[in-house]
């Protein structure tokens, strides 16, 4: 209670009471954040409203532009230049030796089957050819299987074919063992043999070299195509610094700005050195193909030809017409007699080819003479066949496999290998000269775009740099 100035007494107020607790009233919202790269866009957009900040952009577009360029051209050169070395180094002698591998197997066939008639008068010269080429098949195995993939094709024929050597090696041997004693039991192991020889390794022996010879073609077309990604680039960044050079002199009347024409004379080098340099590699790979490889192939198909021809002829004599092949309706002929006409047809359709693909008289010359002795050879033949025909097997035998006085169709066989063997040596030479040329046009091409590349983008930003220092 408290006392009024009139006397009278009122009632205290009541002590003072906290107000009760209000919501706060809501705080208005902040703004989000921008990202980095719409604030750093920002920057550079209020950077290039100024004459500064346009040069330093336009120095770092033309910097980017020729580093990227040397970076493509050292990127596509150095595949193409990869590809080269394996034409040139692995897929071509890859090819190659699995031909040899072919070759040595039909002529280590021929040379048995030489051997089987000539009976316990074998020449020491058949023998030691059939073991040689038993040596070079086993060789070139191992070289292919040394530079084949694991688990490729090619390994899974090599395997086949090393497993299938020595089973061929021993049917061989008991046919002349038979052979030796006069038991007829050994012509039913050499045509056992010929039939492991025809049937599975030589069939394996050609999936071998048609896989090497895709893979060949695949490298030749890794590394004969123009590289128009980097040709492109090179243009576009002449292009630019053109532009940049331009923009330089209207703008301060100077004609030359040494920073970028350094870069531009750097960048005219590269890319001159890229199209040139590609240009003359492209016209040696595809000249080592054409006047190369492609005579290879022919060649090599005609000595396969020429050698089953061989083993077929001595074959037949061997089979004494045992096997016999429907030739027309009703008539029958011997089996392997058919097998040569066959070959020998393939023989003269390959040196035909052959000769046609020869570019120089060194290439045409062994050709024509193969095409001569074939010819011999197919005469001769004739002449066996009239003579076993006739009963007369002795002649047969003496006109196939007899000695030089006569006439024998071995020789003829023998030389027909013989210039096809320097026919291929020869374009052999022929291919590692151009695809040689061809590789060695694209030496260093890679490096120094590199190096060609970092001088015009320290040129272009030296450029670049002098004209910034006028703000200065």
């Amino acid at each position: 209670m408290t006392n009024t100035p009139n006397g009278t007494r009122t009632a205290a107020p009541p002590p003072h009471q906290p107000p009760a607790s209000q919501p706060s009233p809501p705080s208005p919202l902040l703004p989000a954040r921008r990202t980095a790269f719409a604030e750093g866009w920002d920057h550079l957009r209020a950077a290039a409203t100024t004459e500064p900040g346009r040069l330093r952009v336009i120095g770092a577009v033309l910097a980017s532009l020729v580093l990227a360029f040397g970076t493509v051209t050292a990127w596509q050169t150095t595949t193409r230049t990869a590809a080269a070395d394996d034409v040139l180094h692995s897929s071509r002698p890859l090819t190659s030796a699995a031909a040899d591998i072919y070759r040595s197997l039909a002529d280590a066939n021929t040379a048995a089957s030489s051997g089987f008639l000539a009976g316990g008068q074998e020449s020491k010269e058949t023998r030691e050819r059939y073991e040689s080429d038993i040596r070079t098949a086993a060789a070139k195995l191992v070289t292919a299987a040394n530079s084949s993939d694991p688990d490729s094709p090619s390994a899974r024929t090599i395997a086949k074919l090393n497993k299938l050597l020595p089973e061929y090696k021993g049917l061989i041997e008991r046919a002349r063992a038979n052979n030796r004693q006069g038991y007829p039991l050994g012509g039913a192991y050499l045509r056992h043999a010929n039939d492991t020889m025809q049937t599975q390794m030589l069939p394996a022996a050609e999936a071998l070299y048609t896989s090497e010879s895709r893979r060949l073609r695949a490298d030749y077309a890794d590394a004969t195509p123009y590289p128009w990604a980097a040709i492109a680039l090179g243009a576009t960044t002449l292009a630019a610094l053109a532009w940049a050079q331009h923009r330089t002199y209207r703008r301060t009347n100077r004609v030359l700005n040494h920073g970028l024409v350094a870069a531009t004379a750097a960048t005219t080098v590269a890319l001159l050195w890229l199209t040139v340099g590609h240009s003359v590699a492209r016209a040696g790979l595809n000249d080592s193909y054409d006047h190369g490889v492609r005579s290879l192939d022919v060649l090599h198909e005609a000595r396969i030809a020429s050698l089953k021809a061989r083993g077929n002829e001595n074959l037949t004599l061997v089979n004494r017409g045992a096997e016999t092949v429907e030739v027309e309706p009703g008539k029958f002929d011997d089996k392997f007699d058919v097998a040569y006409r066959a070959s020998m047809k393939d023989l003269a359709e390959g040196l035909a080819e052959a000769a046609a693909l020869a570019d120089d008289d060194m290439g045409k010359a062994p050709v024509r003479a193969a095409t001569g002795n074939m010819d011999v050879w197919q005469d001769r033949h004739r002449q066996a066949r009239e003579a076993d025909d006739a009963g007369d097997y002795q002649t047969a035998l003496d006109r196939i496999i007899g000695a030089k006085s006569k006439q024998p169709t071995g020789e003829c066989f023998d030389s027909v290998d013989r210039n096809l063997q320097t026919a291929i040596a020869h374009e052999e030479r022929e291919f590692e000269e151009a695809a040689g040329d061809g590789r060695d046009a694209l030496t260093g091409l890679a490096a120094g775009a590199a190096v060609l590349a970092v001088l015009g983008a320290a040129g272009a930003l030296l450029g670049i740099g002098r004209r910034l220092s006028e703000y200065r």
